[in-house]
Formats: C-alpha cells, sequence, structure tokens
C-alpha cells in the first residue's frame, strides 16, 4: 500500500523496516554532549539551527521534553544581537535564516515572551530585523546586512513573521510578485529569477505563497509532474534531474507535493522504506543516504519526511512551516 495514496494518516509500511525511535532519541539528545569534539566546533556555525532541528525531530518523535527548556531558551537568547535578529551561535553576526531558527523554537516551546522579559527589544524588535532585509524595489529578502538575495530568505521572513502576528510589517504582495517571478517553464522554481528549479527552492516558494494565501497561483499539475519525477526507482527523492537520492528531500520535495494536494502522485511505501534504510539502527540518526555517515540535518528532515507520509508512531508535522502540527495550529488560530 502507497502511504501517500489515501486519506488520513497511514499505518506503517509493508516493508520489513522499523523506525528506531528510542535510538534517535538518545542520537538527539547526546548531541550536545559532544563538546570534546572538533566536529562539534567546526559546525557552530550551525548551531541554533541545529537546536531547532533536534528539538523539532523530539516533538515528532513523541518526546517533546527531550531537550531543557530553561536551557534552549537560555542559548536561543544568548544569540540575539542588539538589531534584534539572532547569529549561529553567541558572538556571531545576525542572519535571518537563524533568526527563523529562533523564533521557530521560541514557538514550539511556547516562550515567545521570553523576547520581551530576557530579549534585547521584544518580538517587535526581531519583525522590525526582519522587515528591514527587504528590497523594497523588487520584494524579495536579504539574508543579512551584506544583500544576498535568495527565496530561502523570503520564505523564512514570512515564516517568522507570520509565526509572531507581524506579518503586515513587511509588503506581502511585492513578496509574492517575486515569487512568481522565479517560476519556471517546467512549474518549479528557482533560487532568483532565471535560476534552475530546485526541489529546495520549490518548498521555498510554494511555502511561502502558501502563508501568503496564494497557492492559487501555483500550475499544480504541471509542479506536480515535475516533483514527482524526483522519484528514483529505488524509491528515493532527488533534489532535480540526473542527481542522487538524499533522504532531506523527502521533506523538501513531499512538503512541496503535499501543500498542492499532489503527496499521491508518488509511492509512499517505496519512499518511507529508503528513508528507513538511512537510518543506523545501532547508533541511530539518519544520513543522506544508506551507509553513509548520520547528522541532525537528516536525521530532522528524515523524520519529517516519515510524518508528511503518515507513519506510524511519528506525530503529525506542518508541511508549511516544517513544525509540529499540533503547535502552529494553535498558534495561528490566536
Amino acid at each position: 500500500m502507497s502511504l501517500a495514496s489515501g486519506p488520513g494518516r497511514a499505518a506503517g509500511t509493508s516493508v520489513d523496516l522499523k523506525l528506531c525511535v528510542e535510538k534517535h532519541i538518545d542520537y538527539i539528545k547526546k548531541l550536545d554532549s559532544r563538546k570534546d569534539e572538533l566536529e562539534y566546533w567546526l559546525t557552530e556555525h550551525l548551531r541554533l539551527n541545529g537546536v531547532y532541528w533536534g528539538l523539532t525531530a523530539l516533538h515528532l518523535l513523541g518526546c517533546p521534553d527531550g531537550l531543557p527548556r530553561d536551557n534552549a531558551v537560555d542559548f536561543v537568547l544568548s544569540c540575539q544581537q542588539e538589531n534584534g535578529g539572532f547569529g549561529a551561535a553567541p558572538g556571531h553576526d545576525a542572519h535571518l535564516l537563524y533568526t527563523v531558527s529562533a523564533v521557530q523554537i521560541l514557538v514550539t516551546l511556547d516562550a515567545v515572551d521570553e523576547l520581551e522579559k530576557r530579549g534585547l527589544g521584544g518580538k517587535l524588535k526581531v519583525g522590525s530585523f526582519i522587515a528591514g532585509l527587504q528590497d523594497k524595489e523588487t520584494g524579495s529578502f536579504m539574508g543579512d546586512e551584506w544583500g544576498e538575495l535568495d527565496t530561502r530568505f523570503l520564505y523564512g521572513a514570512l515564516n517568522a513573521l507570520s509565526l509572531l502576528g507581524l506579518l503586515d510589517l513587511v509588503d506581502v504582495a511585492k513578496a509574492v510578485s517575486y515569487v512568481q517571478r522565479c517560476e519556471n517553464l517546467d512549474g518549479g522554481y528557482g533560487v532568483t529569477p532565471g535560476a534552475e528549479s530546485h526541489a529546495g527552492q520549490v518548498f521555498t516558494c510554494v511555502g511561502a505563497l502558501a502563508i501568503a494565501g496564494r497557492l492559487d497561483l501555483v500550475d499544480k499539475d504541471r509542479l506536480g509532474g515535475w516533483l514527482s519525477e524526483r522519484q528514483l526507482d529505488h524509491g528515493g527523492l532527488n533534489g532535480r534531474p540526473e542527481k542522487l537520492a538524499d533522504a532531506c528531500y523527502s521533506w523538501w520535495v513531499g512538503a512541496s507535493l503535499a501543500m498542492i494536494g499532489k503527496l499521491n502522485w508518488i509511492d509512499g511505501s517505496k519512499l518511507a522504506a529508503y528513508i528507513l534504510r538511512c537510518q543506523d539502527p545501532e547508533a541511530g540518526g539518519f544520513a543522506d543516504r544508506p551507509g553513509n555517515a548520520v547528522d541532525v540535518f537528516h536525521t530532522h528532515f528524515a523524520i519529517a519526511g516519515l510524518s508528511l507520509l503518515g507513519y506510524e508512531g511519528v506525530e503529525e508535522v506542518d508541511p508549511v512551516y516544517c513544525m509540529p502540527k499540533s503547535i502552529t495550529s494553535k498558534i495561528l488560530s490566536a
């Protein structure tokens, strides 16, 4: 049975592969205890993102208290800079991508109020930092003061601002127009207008349109066709034609298909089996491909991919925000 072929949450997969939940929980919880390893310090530029990946994965695995709440909130606040944005780690320059992770973590932990109590100016200052990165002419967003443009930043801005209830700080209509300019003839989207279609950018563009309430602008059949062609014979998904499969594309492709109502256009059982083959059943964690070294990035997106497929024992994920659906439903309806 295809996990993506019918309505509701699927019961599991027909293959003899099991999700090693406890192993993955243990792997994520131990990541912060490896401070004597070179790898830990070489990945400092991903530290705040890593907290978001690990925290979200733990929530989806049914272990919301896996990371100490107070420690996580303290770390997030320690990454905030005077301009209201957040850096990857204490002392790092503020950047939109880390600011989005900070907001997602605080929302997940029901700790947004801590911005007012202990942050550098409250949530409005965070929103102002994000809004200040919008290009007033094109509607696109920069990642930081140095001016790099990328549809990841546009999506991240709308993501964080909507979670904070501050979407009115930016010109959403212009942002939508910019996304439209990034659409290609194959139905996909690129990093900037004219750039080749890539599944990661498809997710950011479709996600941005979903937040803006403009999914009506997507050519769903054409895009669904391009996305469904990302599935290879062994079940895994790639990000663009002629590339290798990667477990993280179970999210970028899968979530995009879910947002446009086409998730049943891929074979969910084969995808779930591929994802499960990427896990380390002894030490925990997921890799990009079977047999490779695991990391928290691929662990997070592999688990989120299984959630999209309705895999038994995994909590429901929001395909727009990549956060637990129970949390986004509550915060966005407030």
